[in-house]
């Protein structure tokens, strides 16, 4: 199995799902699940360079690209010091946002999956969760993955997250 496994999906994709589920499936190895949500959570409400319009687009700017860089390194260091990594992302930038956790990521073994869903499941997702800016999942849900490289992309469109996540457990091993 890889050190880092990078799922990389839209809002609402099913990406924290499969995280769980690969954590109970690849036991008895503890792998720690981190997702760009706990950056989020983590930030103070205000100042922090990160905002969410009212049409679920997202902007970053160069304080939270800075947070984000330190965040990056922290996730890196703990998968070089031994921890089993599976990363929760939103590629916003598509192949930059991929260039800079492989910069990260650099010198260790990284499965890169693309979580894919259809722009109206996702949306349903969102809306039955209610914690989501209205119309993020449906503006990511193809934008996340321009220009980015995989080794495996799985679809929760029609698939469960225990079936993505046997076939990701399969890919990796």
């Amino acid at each position: 199995m890889p050190q880092v496994i990078v799922l990389n999906g839209g809002s609402s994709s099913g990406k924290s799902s499969i995280a769980c589920e690969l954590q109970t499936l690849l036991l008895p190895v503890p792998w720690l699940s981190l997702s760009v949500d706990t950056l989020i959570g983590a930030l103070p409400r205000s100042g922090a360079g990160i905002e969410f319009a009212a049409d679920g687009s997202v902007t970053v700017g160069p304080v939270f690209r800075e947070v984000e860089a330190a965040w990056l390194a922290g996730v890196a260091a703990m998968a070089t010091a031994g921890a089993h990594v599976i990363v929760d992302e939103v590629f916003l930038a598509g192949p930059r946002s991929q260039s800079r956790w492989r910069a990260a990521l650099t010198g260790l073994d990284v499965l890169w999956v693309g979580v894919r869903c259809e722009p109206s499941v996702a949306t349903s997702r969102e809306t039955a969760r209610g914690d989501r800016v209205p119309g993020m999942a449906a503006s990511q849900a193809s934008l996340v993955h321009e220009g980015v490289t995989y080794d495996l992309v799985v679809d929760t469109t029609h698939t469960s997250a225990e079936a993505c996540a046997r076939e990701i457990a399969g890919a990796g091993s």
